[in-house]
């Protein structure tokens, strides 16, 4: 629990930055710790606490854009473009690093290294350098004591989160988990062993493809030699940013349009291959990742976020895709009961309701109107307010989708979406139903089949065996059958009572009118004070049964 008198030095710098920026639900949590429902600041406002608490808090942020299933859509685009302000750590700092990771003298390793940074970001900044080969490079080196910095702010992340589990809210999305689940994320951008890893990765993964020419697309080499955990040292490349780029240059010889065009599909066809063939993919493709080089090719750079979809989600999701450009609301529907990790929701008319509703919108749209990615967006929020848990990595799937479809449209704003996507489904489902590998599918179709061919005649046996002794059983299980299966059972023994207790009254009576001894006289007594009783229990049954009416 948090207390202004019981700080340090870093909670209080958090304090002064959440109450200068009148976040009032927060200088309660933080003062005395009292955990009412939170009421999340406006979108600037967070960006703004989040940009003045530091980098930590900036990366956290970043995060949060990938999780549309939490947050609704003004907070995910306030914080995708969130960027940190941090100045450049002076050389002589950077210096020290470098030789502190390196363990030997810098000249022996690099013949230069430029000392002004050509980026700065919240983990690291950027050089530009040589090898003793001769090779130009871009050397990350981490921003000193960051690591320190990023513990101490996980605990107070961490903190925070279980106190707000103690809400309704903090139950409902699981934040002490979600808090676990940023810090391992953020701890792991921390190791740029990982992020040499991915890159590895995904260039090995683009290095084939029946979808576009390889040779077309660049992702830098790692130089493994010169890397450590706190540096990494990739390939230079001479480019610009895909928006900046001027595609008038030689040694393309083609109109500037028809390049656009080209350049297009190669990313869509790029990015799409590693969504649903690869399944791990380069989760943040925003047009300063994309470099169109001078020898034009074109470039994906900076892999430290990426996200990863098994086998089950790509199919879900590729058959998403043909729901979404089909407007079938009733398709959406079943197919995020299939992604969710917390079956089905609490309305199914509801939700189907909620996605005829964002579909109907599309209804008059040509499909080079269609936001394809704003639509998956949507997905997720309709998921979130019918309390569906979706898995994480498809906020990173959307994400990776918003950033490439917005940098398509910005670099290319005639593009058909539908126009790149309809030639990869056909070949997406024939890898569905076939696989990559046709023997091997095939092979295993044959022993399906022969399992099912043994299988079958013992069954049919069992079956016939039963229904000629007539012992055939059919084990059925209705929903809300068993609630009206009592409610009947109840009516019928009241009914039942009801008989008795008239036969009673009317057996006293008839005993009553010809009663000329006092035993005939007892017997009726005792007969009008049973029905008597029993007649008041009845009642009184009814009654609290709340169904007199």
């Amino acid at each position: 629990m948090f207390s202004l008198t019981q700080t340090s030095a870093r909670q209080r710098e958090i304090i002064e930055v959440v109450l200068g920026n009148g976040w009032d639900y927060m200088r309660g949590l933080l003062t005395v710790g009292k955990a009412d429902n939170p009421q999340i600041p406006p979108p600037e406002v967070l960006r703004n606490i989040l940009v003045e608490l530091g980098p930590f808090y900036v990366k956290l942020g970043q995060l949060m854009s990938t999780r549309p299933d939490l947050l609704p859509p003004n907070y995910i685009k306030a914080l995708t473009a969130l960027q940190a302000n941090v100045p450049p750590i002076p050389w002589t700092n950077i210096q020290e690093v470098l030789i502190e990771e390196l363990q030997q003298p810098l000249e022996s390793i690099f013949n230069y290294i430029n000392p002004d940074p050509i980026a700065a970001g919240s983990i690291g900044q950027i050089h530009r350098g040589t090898l003793l080969n001769g090779t130009e490079v871009a050397i990350k080196i981490q921003r000193p004591s960051i690591d320190k910095i990023v513990a101490q702010d996980i605990t107070l992340i961490k903190g925070i989160a279980e106190l707000v589990a103690l809400t309704e809210f903090g139950q409902n999305y699981d934040i002490v988990k979600l808090a676990d689940e940023f810090a391992q994320a953020i701890t792991a951008e921390l190791d740029f062993t990982q992020e040499g890893y991915y890159t590895d990765r995904i260039r090995q993964n683009l290095a084939k493809s029946s979808w576009f020419d390889p040779k077309q697309l660049v992702i830098p080499q790692v130089y493994w030699e010169a890397s450590t955990k706190k540096i990494l040292v990739l390939q230079w490349l001479n480019g610009q940013p895909i928006l900046q780029a001027d595609l008038s240059l030689p040694p393309i010889e083609t109109s500037i349009q028809k390049r656009k065009n080209e350049i297009t599909t190669l990313l869509f066809r790029a990015f799409f291959q590693q969504l649903y063939i690869d399944g791990f993919f380069h989760a943040d493709p925003h047009p300063g990742n994309i470099f169109y080089l001078e020898d034009g090719r074109v470039a994906i750079i900076d892999c430290g976020m990426v996200g990863r979809l098994d086998p089950r989600t790509q199919q879900i999701l590729t058959e998403l895709l043909l729901a979404i450009f089909d407007l079938d609301a009733q398709g959406c529907t079943q197919l995020t009961i299939e992604l969710s990790e917390s079956g089905q929701p609490a309305s199914l008319e509801r939700l189907k309701n909620d996605y005829e509703r964002i579909l109907r919108k599309y209804y008059d749209l040509s499909l080079a109107q269609f936001n394809f990615s704003e639509v998956v967006y949507e997905i997720l929020q309709i998921a979130r307010q019918n309390k569906m848990r979706v898995p994480g990595n498809l906020g990173l799937y959307a994400k990776c989708l918003a950033n490439l479809e917005g940098a398509a449209r910005q670099f290319n704003p005639s593009i058909n979406l539908f126009d790149e996507i309809k030639p990869l489904m056909t070949d997406l489902f024939r890898r569905q139903l076939i696989g990559d590998t046709p023997l091997q599918t095939s092979l295993r179709t044959v022993l399906d089949l022969k399992s099912i061919y043994l299988k079958t005649p013992r069954q049919v046996e069992i079956l016939l065996d039963r229904l000629s002794s007539e012992t055939l059983q059919w084990n059925l299980r209705l929903k809300e059958l068993e609630p009206l299966r009592r409610s009947v059972d109840a009516s019928a023994n009241r009914l039942s009572f009801s008989i008795v207790l008239g036969s009673l009254i009317m057996g006293a009576a008839i005993i009553s009118t010809g009663s000329r001894t006092q035993q005939l006289t007892l017997i009726t007594d005792v007969l009008f004070a049973a029905a008597s009783l029993l007649g008041m229990w009845l009642l009184i049954s009814i009654l609290r049964s709340g169904r007199l009416k």
